[in-house]
């Protein structure tokens, strides 16, 4: 149960922070905007990422692209995204759903600094209709996410 796997990851690092669960879609970038009534880019996607031998999470805001040459000088190697039952296995979230919380594996989690753009993004909460509305920052801190910048601009 990925969404309460989320609900108690908040309840122990941010109780403060209320899952909002529409009742709608809020898989895509666009669903997700539509749904909340913000921009794209306030959405901040969580992408499963394979660095080599390793797996991380690298969240950044949802209009941006992941900048290969960026991610290669940051982390010395090429980055492939994992598949859909790769990222729900060590996840435990659904594409659509997938979080920094609440995860069943212990995975290295990135915040790309195009976050920073906003005063609050809203990160998926382990459903394919629920998310969170949180500051970047405190995103960072409370999952002990390490900044970096490997993404694109949006255009």
């Amino acid at each position: 149960m990925a969404l309460e796997d989320v609900r108690a990851f908040l309840a122990q690092h941010a109780p403060d922070v209320a899952i909002i669960d529409q009742g709608r879609s809020t898989a895509t970038v666009a669903e997700a905007a539509e749904t909340l009534g913000v921009e794209p880019g306030q959405i901040a996607k969580t992408l499963s990422v394979r660095l080599g031998e390793e797996v991380v999470l690298i969240v950044t805001r949802g209009d941006a692209r992941l900048d290969n040459r960026k991610t290669k000088d940051q982390f010395g190697v090429r980055p492939r995204m994992l598949g859909h039952e790769e990222t729900e296995a060590l996840t435990g979230h659904q594409v659509g759903g997938v979080c920094p919380f609440g995860l069943r594996a212990d995975l290295p989690i990135y915040c790309d600094v195009s976050l920073n753009a906003f005063e609050t993004v809203f990160p998926a909460a382990g459903s394919r209709t629920a998310s969170v509305e949180i500051t970047p920052h405190r995103l960072a801190r409370i999952t002990k996410a390490r900044w970096v910048d490997v993404c694109q601009p949006p255009v």
